[in-house]
């Protein structure tokens, strides 16, 4: 059965394209045997980024329900909440950036986005962890608390994203800080925790990365006028 062609992005080089057969693969193994969890169908999909310069294999183990039917066939269930899927290679949703974002920074980040599933809570304390660095190392500014910091760029960004900050330190600090009564279990939802990674990484983007890209405009053209100033000191 041909696939049906989708939008992609590659998580290695961050280029979108058109996936089709020549360069996306699936397979499915059905588990028959009795057990606690059900009949089971393990669905791995391979896919080679069509970028002819980077040309990279991502990874990934889907489990789903199978499900009987009445005429003794079998299905997989999509959509029953139940699913666990895998992302094998990248080990993470965690995108590739440049090596002029710090270090530090970019290992929380990864960090964050590789623990999601498994602790969204832990995810979200490593955003909060990454959004301090990110404030003392692109803005200058390091104070007692991330509270103060964040307060100390209210004036340097738009109140809406100022909000969005601040909110990351707000979930953050439950994984942080236990609670007055620790009998109180306040969770952190996978979905949220997501969104503080898409924060951060909104972030890196339009501080560093921007940043970065008008610096390099900027001196292509301070180059060029340099170039015609020595041409026409030549043609004198």
């Amino acid at each position: 059965m041909a696939t049906k062609p989708f939008s992609w992005q590659c998580p290695f080089c961050g280029k979108y394209a058109t996936i089709t057969d020549e360069n996306y693969f699936e397979g499915s193994h059905r588990l028959y045997k009795e057990n606690k969890r059900g009949l089971k169908d393990a669905i791995t999909t391979f896919v080679v980024c069509p970028n002819p310069e980077c040309k990279e294999l991502t990874f990934m183990v889907g489990l789903f329900t199978s499900e009987r039917l009445v005429s003794g066939e079998y299905r997989t269930v999509f959509d029953d909440g139940k699913e666990q899927i895998w992302s094998l290679i990248p080990a993470s949703q965690a995108k590739v950036f440049p090596e002029y974002v710090p270090a530090a920074i970019i290992a929380d980040y990864v960090e964050a986005c590789k623990i999601l599933k498994d602790s969204p809570k832990a995810s979200a304390t490593l955003s909060r962890r990454c959004l301090q660095g990110m404030i003392r190392n692109f803005w200058g500014i390091s104070k007692k608390t991330l509270f103060e910091e964040i307060q100390a760029i209210q004036d340097k960004v738009d109140p809406l994203t100022w909000q969005a900050i601040d909110a990351v330190r707000s979930i953050g600090n439950i994984g942080a800080h236990m609670e007055k009564d620790i009998n109180l279990i306040i969770d952190v939802e996978p979905e949220e925790a997501n969104k503080l990674i898409w924060l951060i990484e909104t972030l890196i983007k339009e501080w560093y990365i921007n940043r970065h890209e008008r610096e390099e405009n900027l001196e292509r053209i301070i180059a060029v006028r340099q170039d015609k100033a020595q041409m026409k000191k030549q043609s004198e």
